[in-house]
C-alpha cells in the first residue's frame, strides 16, 4: 500500500507495524473551517462551488450528507483535493489563505521613531506580522529604552542604511540588501545612518 493509497485516509499504519482506525472527521465542521479560513461568506463559498447556499448550509450543519458530485464541487471551489476534505490539516493549519496588499493601501502607524506600513492586515490569527518601516530615528536617545517583545524577528534593509542596536551584541551597520534575524525578546532598536530615512522590511513571529 503506497502513501497515496486512498485507504490511508481510513487506516493509519504505526511504525511498529500495527494499525489504528482513524477517528471520523466532522465533514460539516471541516468545510466550515476551510470556508472561514478564506474569509468567505456562505454565499461566496456556495458560488465558488456551484452549490445552492441552502445546500452548503445544510452540509456545514450536518443536516445533509453530500453526494460525491457535491464533494467534487466543494473541493474544486475550495481549490483542494477531495481527500483533503476528510483529513485534518497538519498541526491545525488550514491551507489556502492569502492576502494581497497593494502599494499605497497599507494601514499606516506613525511614531516618533518609526513609520510602520502594516502588510496582510486583512488576515486574522496570523503567525507572522510583516510590515515595512521608514526609520525616522537618528540616535538611541530618541527611544524610551529598549524595544523587546515575544517571538523572533527578521529585518531586511530595502533602502538607505541603518544601525541595529541589540542588548547583547555590538551595534552593526546594515545597508541595502543586508538582513538580520534575532530573538525579539532581546532589547533592540534601529536608527537610520544614511542621509535619507532608511526603509526596512520587518517580519515578526507571533507564536
Amino acid at each position: 500500500m503506497t502513501d497515496t493509497d486512498p485507504k490511508n485516509l481510513i487506516r493509519i499504519a504505526r511504525e511498529n507495524g500495527s494499525a489504528n482506525v482513524a477517528q471520523p472527521l466532522d465533514l460539516g465542521a471541516r468545510v466550515r473551517e476551510l470556508r472561514k479560513a478564506r474569509d468567505w461568506t456562505l454565499e461566496q463559498a456556495a458560488r465558488q462551488a456551484g452549490l445552492a447556499r441552502s445546500t452548503l448550509s445544510k452540509i456545514e450543519n450536518g443536516q445533509m450528507s453530500p453526494t460525491y458530485d457535491a464533494l467534487k464541487k466543494l473541493a474544486v471551489g475550495l481549490d483542494i483535493s477531495v481527500p483533503q476534505l476528510f483529513t485534518p490539516p497538519a498541526k491545525g493549519q488550514v491551507n489556502g489563505r492569502m492576502a494581497v496588499t497593494r502599494g499605497g493601501e497599507e494601514a499606516v502607524q506613525i511614531t516618533t521613531t518609526y513609520e510602520h506600513a502594516l502588510l496582510a492586515e486583512s488576515l486574522s490569527t496570523k503567525k507572522m506580522l510583516p510590515y515595512r518601516a521608514r526609520v525616522r530615528a537618528r540616535s538611541m536617545e530618541e527611544f524610551d529604552g529598549w524595544v523587546r517583545h515575544d517571538g523572533e524577528e527578521f529585518l531586511y534593509v530595502l533602502t538607505g542604511q541603518v544601525r541595529l542596536y541589540t542588548e547583547f551584541y555590538e551595534p552593526i551597520a546594515l545597508k541595502r540588501g543586508d538582513s538580520a534575524y534575532y530573538d525579539a525578546a532581546m532589547g533592540h532598536n534601529v536608527v537610520s545612518i544614511s542621509p535619507e530615512d532608511a526603509t526596512i522590511l520587518w517580519v515578526t513571529s507571533l507564536s
